[in-house]
């Protein structure tokens, strides 16, 4: 992750220095975590500069806001115009875009109704976010003692900032235990997903993945590569999956904006298929790679170049 402290962040609908991006000390996000956000990448090919998915990430911006009684004070269009400004402004071409929405300095108590609505946009430059090796040779990754919150406590499929804290328990053990991450059981101990990554196992060429169901996130990248496995033909399942199962896979591997494609090639210290990336997971790795980078055709219309 390289920070260029020279550049702008759009608040409000202002670029402004990054220097100058600050909030009150007192506003209701520091205090109870009230804040919803998204991860987005842009990628440089042929074509020009190419947002993925910028619409439906944008919606997913505004629905978990929505679960939340945060009426973002912008329309959609005007986010995605924001996104595209800033990254102009500060003169990039492949970078991660995070636009999070929260509320404000107004009043303290748990009650939030009261405080305003901003938003911020800020844009990087991040490669990959578990290692370039890791995107050949797959990661290691250990099951956490920290399970995702039941769908009566937190709801998974609002990008919020709080749900976050319960991925930097799993994240932290992860690491500290010689993980590369983590992965989580949901609120009944079925696998649910990574700290901040959906989960795939390959079984006999067929893709399985947990339902939504398994307090998950409703990921993007998920949703690309369920598209992606239906356009090379191969089967695809989302289903309840026990923790064992995923010992006896041939391959496994995380998808998430940050995280685009990851192998994973180790359990609990219990080596997956090969070892390293599989034959199933490359074939989907590389499509997916490939219309990013422009060198086959965008069938899915999936990115918005600017």
């Amino acid at each position: 992750m390289a920070w260029d402290e020279t550049g702008k962040i759009w608040i409000d609908g202002k670029l402004v220095d990054w220097k100058d991006a600050k909030i009150h000390a007192l506003s209701h996000v520091v205090h109870y975590g009230t804040s919803v956000f998204e991860g987005i990448r842009a990628y440089k090919n042929d074509n020009g500069v190419g947002i993925f998915r910028l619409k439906e990430h944008v919606e997913r911006l505004f629905d978990s806001a929505k679960v939340y009684k945060m009426n973002i004070p912008f329309t959609p269009d005007e986010i995605s115009n924001g996104i595209i400004e800033t990254i102009k402004a500060n003169n990039l071409e492949e970078c991660y875009i995070r636009p999070v929405t929260y509320r404000g300095y107004g009043e303290l108590g748990v009650n939030s109704l009261n405080c305003p609505v901003n938003t911020a946009i800020a844009v990087w430059e991040w490669g990959s976010y578990l290692g370039e090796e890791g995107m050949v040779n797959g990661v290691d990754v250990g099951i956490s003692s920290w399970r995702k919150p039941a769908p009566d406590t937190l709801p998974a499929m609002a990008k919020c900032g709080a749900n976050y804290m319960n991925s930097q328990l799993a994240k932290m053990e992860a690491i500290e235990n010689g993980y590369d991450e983590a992965i989580m059981l949901d609120y009944q101990g079925f696998v649910g997903e990574g700290s901040g990554e959906n989960i795939f196992i390959i079984e006999d060429e067929t893709l399985v993945t947990p339902t939504l169901s398994s307090s998950i996130l409703k990921g993007i990248t998920r949703d690309s590569v369920i598209e992606l496995a239906k356009d090379l033909g191969l089967e695809l399942k989302e289903e309840i999956i026990q923790r064992e199962r995923l010992y006896f896979a041939d391959e496994m591997f995380f998808t998430g904006t940050a995280a685009e494609v990851t192998p994973i090639r180790s359990v609990d210290g219990r080596t997956i298929g090969k070892g390293k990336r599989g034959d199933v997971t490359e074939k989907i790795q590389s499509y997916f790679f490939d219309i990013l980078h422009g060198k086959v055709e965008d069938k899915f219309n999936w990115l918005e170049y600017i």
